[in-house]
């Protein structure tokens, strides 16, 4: 015979209105399985049109995270993102495309998933539960208290990620999350809650649609301004782009000649005294008009 209570626990985790929002079923998609493909793909991109709604409301509490984060770099310190599935894969991408884009050295920004890099192309969501993952991981890395930790779960729930951030605090690092549910439990454990209230999703549960979309969203917004404050931008230009593929060369070389007015040969020729980098060349222009 099953014990009252585990009905009663049953009852308490099915109940729509125990569930958080990025768990419930979204009234607008019910019949998303029903209707013809233009229809269903008008279905995901009205829901999706909410999403940067969602993030303009928050907005305040990404400027709040800028500037610790900024303060913490040029202190010496790092930024961490931590997070499991769909929410830490976004976080390595983000952190991967920094040291390219802006020519900073790659463990300036780190991303952090639970289950490690496989996880990148293969689910390992029983990760996920383990607290003392979270420490474990940050500690292989070296965490100090002049860092900044970044924990992203579109549920607010998840306990790799909230033990990572609860050992942040810790040591004395600035700690803030990225999350899709407000008053949720990692809320409770940071400095600044970043909560894109998106609402339920396309398909229910899926949290790699929306809350995704509004977690890459705020990822991309905190690392450029603060790369953009630490004077790696110039006007909109990533004038300290790393030239490591032709793409990126033939963007540096654009870059070149419009923040120096010279012709194409003239700045082939110095880029190429500068070891074809842009960093260089540019202070090596200025050196020359000075």
């Amino acid at each position: 015979m099953t014990p009252p209570h585990a009905c009663a626990d049953n009852d308490s985790i099915l109940s729509e209105a125990n569930l958080p929002i990025t768990e419930q079923e979204n009234p607008a998609t019910v019949e998303i399985d029903k209707v013809s493909t233009l229809a269903a793909l008008r279905l995901i991109n009205d829901q999706d049109k909410l999403v940067a709604n969602a993030v303009e409301e928050v907005i305040p509490e990404i400027v709040s995270v800028v500037d610790t984060v900024v303060e913490r770099l040029r202190d010496g310190g790092r930024l961490f993102y931590v997070g499991t599935g769909t929410s830490g894969r976004l976080g390595v991408l983000d952190a991967s495309e920094i040291p390219p884009t802006f020519g900073v050295q790659y463990d300036l920004v780190q991303g952090v998933i639970a289950g490690g890099y496989d996880s990148l192309y293969k689910a390992t969501e029983a990760s996920e539960d383990n607290r003392k993952a979270g420490e474990s991981d940050l500690t292989a890395r070296g965490l100090t208290g002049k860092d900044v930790v970044i924990g992203l779960a579109a549920s607010g729930r998840t306990p790799y990620t909230i033990g990572a951030l609860d050992y942040a605090r810790e040591l004395g690092c600035f700690t803030a999350c990225i999350a899709c549910v407000p008053d949720s439990e990692i809320t409770r454990v940071v400095d600044v809650a970043i909560v894109p209230v998106v609402g339920a999703e396309a398909i229910t549960g899926s949290t790699r649609m929306k809350s995704g979309t509004a977690q890459k969203m705020v990822l991309n917004m905190i690392s450029t301004v603060a790369m953009i404050r630490l004077g790696y931008v110039r006007g909109n230009r990533m004038t300290n782009v790393r030239s490591s593929n032709q793409k990126l060369r033939e963007r540096a070389m654009r870059i070149l000649i419009a923040e120096t007015g010279l012709s194409a040969s003239e700045a082939e020729i110095l880029f190429s005294k500068a070891g074809e980098s842009l960093p260089a060349a540019l202070n090596r222009r200025t050196g020359l008009e000075g």
